[in-house]
């Protein structure tokens, strides 16, 4: 499995980002689209297997399978745009701009949104027998996570705000670098095996992801979940993308940037003065 070295991780990241900001609507929102679908699939089948097996764990291990897949596919979510954008954006690269990089972001955002909203549907007909039934387990399972992760924190005011953006922080540092790791190598199995690690660790870790919400909270309503549209969208959907890019860009993106593509000049090699031999000896 070729490995690529962090300098040109580095480059590779930046010339991914400034390559989305010059990317034509129509191909942004079709690999936005299919990127919040595959992932609402993913999440569908990561609580499937949680709430039949009683394992979290096992769940978490499936769950990259999507983010694999989309990724591969030249697939986006608005979390790796978080942070590959800005990178062209401080390189300075030709016709990147701040409006440029604000455009990407607003059609990856609405593109992940479709996408998921029409998966959360489809599987909402699914676990409901086209409504004409209560939801299954799955359904129930995902209802209580709706309403845990919206009323939830907001039982905690302040408290439970800040915990959800810290959790929406720690989850892009984890999904980014997923992101930074499809550059990582140069064949098919070292770049699933690099993003399937940190993927399956946010999952299990309960971490706040912003394209994954949109499918569960959505379906969690549909089937009759206990809160509402406003709460999804003040406790968790609004300060959840606002951790994301935080979390990213912060913790990944600037990071390798600042280490990788800006080094700082190495340090000279300081020489001792010389002691004679002679007094080196009494």
């Amino acid at each position: 499995m070729s490995y690529v070295k962090p300098k040109d991780l580095a480059v590779r990241m930046i010339d991914a980002g400034a390559q989305k900001t010059f990317m034509a609507t129509r191909d942004t929102l079709i690999r936005a689209f299919m990127g919040g679908a595959i992932l609402g699939l993913a999440a569908a089948f990561a609580v499937t297997v949680t709430a039949q097996t009683g394992s979290a764990l096992v769940g978490a291990m499936l769950f990259p399978v999507g983010f694999v897949l989309l990724y591969l596919m030249g697939f986006d979510l608005l979390t790796g745009v978080f942070t590959l954008v800005p990178l062209a954006l401080l390189d300075r690269r030709r016709g990147v701009t701040v409006r440029s990089m604000l455009r990407n972001w607003g059609w990856v955002f609405l593109g992940n949104f479709a996408g998921a909203f029409t998966v959360a549907v489809l599987m909402a007909i699914y676990f409901t027998t086209g409504f004409a039934t209560p939801p299954n387990e799955v359904g129930v399972a995902l209802m209580e996570i709706g309403h845990g992760r919206t009323v939830g924190y907001a039982e905690y005011g302040g408290a439970g705000m800040l915990t959800l953006f810290v959790r929406a922080v720690l989850c892009n540092w984890m999904v980014s670098t997923g992101v930074a790791a499809a550059f990582m190598s140069d064949s098919l199995a070292g770049k699933a095996i690099a993003m399937w690690m940190p993927i399956m660790l946010f999952f299990y870790m309960g971490f706040e992801h912003s394209i994954v919400n949109m499918f569960l909270f959505p379906i969690a309503l549909l089937m009759g979940g206990n809160f509402t549209v406003l709460d999804y969208l003040i406790w968790n959907e609004i300060p959840t993308v606002l951790g994301n890019l935080v979390g990213g860009l912060t913790f990944v993106g600037l990071t390798i940037y600042m280490t990788h593509r800006r080094t700082a000049p190495e340090r000279g090699l300081v020489e001792l003065p010389r002691v004679p031999a002679q007094t080196a000896s009494r």
